[in-house]
């Protein structure tokens, strides 16, 4: 039974799994993500894809909100940037997603940055609205779409969703199961790696008390605007590999209720943790799934209820995201490491 965090290297004490059984669950994940689109139906291939991208732009907002302590709610905004900048590229350029999706990461890293000026001179509540305005701002450029050639909607072509001669359109939601997994394994080895650097740990002194990071030496200026740019790249990619994923993309997929629920994600699943972004953003994309079905479970027995749907769904979501600010509000991450603490210590609990 391990007793206690002894190292006796350095490499060892900086490995991200010291220990065999991390190791040993990370395996079997691994042989789980690699088996599940071969025996998956296309209703839970999608239904992974969407919380693949949904965790991606919950990691990013989580290096901004969990990790550096800076209120954002336009998340949603950013990743309309993101979506529409590959969009735009792919219809008009023609460009193929292995160019259209880079492109737009850094677009929106930069539109992210500027956005983030004002957090050098504010914090809390009215960093919170600023980011709301840059929310409110976003959107109303995309529903004044004369000012930058686009409609209502933005379809992308079907042959732009060549990546190096693989046909991602093909077999839409299995083709694209590997590739949203490959952009999230990537996104969470950074962000892992990110909080072990040097511009890491400056985020995170700069969450714990400003003023102290910047009387030893954080420059609050350049590490704020790297948090708020770094947080909007993995926005833009989710939203740029949404755009491709999807095939036609609308304003109405980015509201400001869209980063409402990705803060809900990093609350639930836990702030400043890669996975309690990752389990967050599981939990709120399959909520509503599992209150869809069992709406049509209860259709045949209470006429009518699938119309009350909507409602309970709105219910749910303010439900589990009171629950978890009362009841844990570390998240799901912290359960599921007490659950570990347990069979770990037993029977030595205390």
């Amino acid at each position: 039974m391990q007793s206690g965090t002894f190292h006796s290297s350095y490499a060892g004490d900086m490995a991200l799994r010291p220990y065999w059984p991390m190791r040993l669950r990370l395996i079997l994940v691994i042989a789980i993500l690699l088996l599940f689109p071969w025996f998956a139906g296309r209703y839970w291939l999608n239904l992974a894809n969407t919380i693949g991208l949904a965790a991606i732009a919950a990691l990013g907002l989580n290096i901004l909100v969990g990790y550096t302590g800076q209120i954002s709610i336009g998340h949603g905004g950013f990743l309309a940037v993101g979506a529409y900048t590959a969009g735009l590229l792919a219809a008009n350029a023609g460009l193929p997603i292995w160019l259209s999706v880079p492109v737009a990461c850094v677009v929106t890293a930069a539109v992210g940055a500027i956005f983030g000026l004002p957090s050098v001179r504010l914090k809390g509540l009215y960093l919170a609205i600023a980011s709301l305005a840059a929310q409110e701002i976003i959107i109303w450029v995309l529903t004044h779409g004369e000012l930058i050639g686009i409609g209502e909607s933005l379809s992308i072509p079907a042959k732009t969703n060549n990546l190096f001669g693989l046909d991602l359109a093909s077999n839409n939601d299995f083709s694209f199961y590997w590739v949203i997994l490959g952009c999230l394994v990537l996104t969470a080895l950074f962000v892992s790696n990110l909080f072990r650097s040097r511009a890491g740990r400056a985020f995170v002194a700069i969450r714990d008390q400003d003023i102290a990071a910047q009387v030893i030496g954080v420059d609050l200026f350049r590490y704020k605007l790297l948090a708020f740019a770094t947080s909007s790249f993995f926005a833009g990619l989710a939203g740029a590999l949404t755009a491709h994923y999807r095939g036609i993309i609308s304003w109405e997929r980015f509201t400001v209720e869209t980063s409402i629920l990705y803060l809900a994600m990093i609350i639930i699943g836990g702030l400043g943790s890669v996975s309690g972004a990752i389990y967050g953003a599981a939990f709120m994309t399959l909520l509503p799934a599992l209150l869809s079905n069992l709406s049509r479970a209860a259709s045949g027995v209470v006429p009518g209820f699938a119309g009350y749907l909507p409602y309970i769904q709105q219910g749910a979501f303010g439900l589990a995201i009171v629950l978890f600010l009362i009841l844990e509000p570390e998240g799901i991450v912290k359960l599921w490491r007490n659950l570990k603490d347990y069979f770990r210590l037993w029977p030595f609990s205390y």
